[in-house]
């Protein structure tokens, strides 16, 4: 077995001499069977293309923005997307654009913990919990000891924010529960669990009833077929949301819930409704529930990831324009990030994203 530290350096050769490396079938003993030749080299163009993208694509300020708007959010999204490849903030040839996005995040910080501007963000716990996410993940390959400091303080206070953003129920809205009436919603409460989860992993204290509460949320939006509401109001209970279901499972084995007895009833109904990839699906979000769904999938094992890969696979690199983004209901730099997460995650160099 190959440590993290040497794929991760050998994994920044390969990526300084315009290769993707692909690790699959030797990261782990029961990781996922490789590619076809044919596509291995269509993933590996689509993983550059999109990375290099993304990099030219960067404000000299260091962020990315929806339109001049979300810039917390699409930072966040970027700059994950860009340490999937194995990039840190000083190692790797996309080093510099995370180290730049680190930067803009850390100017973002308010005195109440929030990472975000809500002049811009009008849904700001999003970009919150996402920038919670990216920074606790480069944390442990940060070098700088000033810096590291930083994050650690700005991680610090965004946990605080997300405790004292989160509703009676123990969800989040998409501001803060006094500014939204203790209104909640299971997408922005799935990027709070994430990007909590990460700063724990992290080595930030996470008061464990804060999670424990949010845990019970989603447990308490599901129905009776094992899917999830979109909220746990009573107006939308019995409603199930194949994206919110995707994305709450992933963020149940991200908290290490995966032997809960919910787990099994929401993985069939996710299967049953998201592995065929089928064209015929009617409702919206694509880019965001299949950035969840490949995560869940992934975490079974290579009998069920395998075959779905390699549809994914297959999908995304044909849907990528010539220039290197992809597009969708939101803006590039969003679709582009989710769709190199997806490409991305066998790499295995996200603790987050790891079996």
């Amino acid at each position: 077995m190959i440590s993290n530290l040497n794929r991760r350096e050998i994994g920044n050769i390969l990526l300084s001499l315009g290769m993707v490396p692909c690790f699959t079938g030797w990261t782990r003993a029961d990781d996922s069977l490789a590619l076809a030749p044919d596509l291995k080299k269509q993933v590996d163009q689509a993983r550059k293309k999109g990375l290099d993208w993304i990099a030219t694509s960067q404000s000299r300020l260091g962020h990315w923005s929806a339109e001049g708007t979300y810039y917390a959010a699409m930072t966040a999204l970027a700059g994950i997307a860009l340490t999937c490849s194995g990039s840190t903030t000083t190692q790797g040839p996309y080093a510099k654009n995370i180290s730049n996005a680190v930067d803009f995040l850390l100017t973002q910080v308010k005195s109440n913990g929030l990472i975000g501007n809500p002049k811009t963000d009008d849904r700001y716990t999003y970009g919150h919990g996402f920038a919670m996410l990216f920074l606790s993940q480069v944390l442990g390959e940060e070098e700088t000891q000033q810096r590291r400091k930083d994050l650690i303080d700005a991680l610090r206070g965004a946990v605080k924010f997300s405790i004292n953003a989160q509703t009676k129920a123990g969800g989040w809205g998409y501001v803060t529960a006094k500014e939204g009436n203790d209104f909640d919603e299971g997408s922005t409460t799935i990027t709070q669990v994430q990007g909590l989860r990460g700063c724990r992993n992290s080595g930030i204290k996470v008061p464990r009833q804060v999670i424990d509460k949010a845990i019970q949320y989603i447990y308490d939006c599901q129905n009776k077929d094992g899917g999830i509401s979109y909220s746990s109001s009573a107006e939308h209970k019995g409603v199930s949301r194949p994206a919110i279901s995707a994305a709450a499972l992933a963020s149940l084995y991200n908290a290490g819930k995966d032997k809960s007895e919910k787990v099994p009833p929401m993985w069939k109904y996710a299967k049953r409704n998201l592995h065929s990839l089928s064209d015929e699906q009617t409702w919206g979000h694509w880019h965001y529930t299949f950035l969840y769904y490949s995560q869940v999938v992934y975490r079974q094992g290579k009998k069920e990831w395998a075959p779905f890969r390699n549809r994914l696979y297959t999908r995304l690199v044909k849907a990528q324009k010539k220039e290197g983004f992809w597009d969708g209901e939101v803006a590039p730099i969003y679709v582009t990030a989710c769709c190199l997460i997806m490409l991305q995650l066998e790499l295995a160099y996200l603790p987050i994203f790891q079996r």
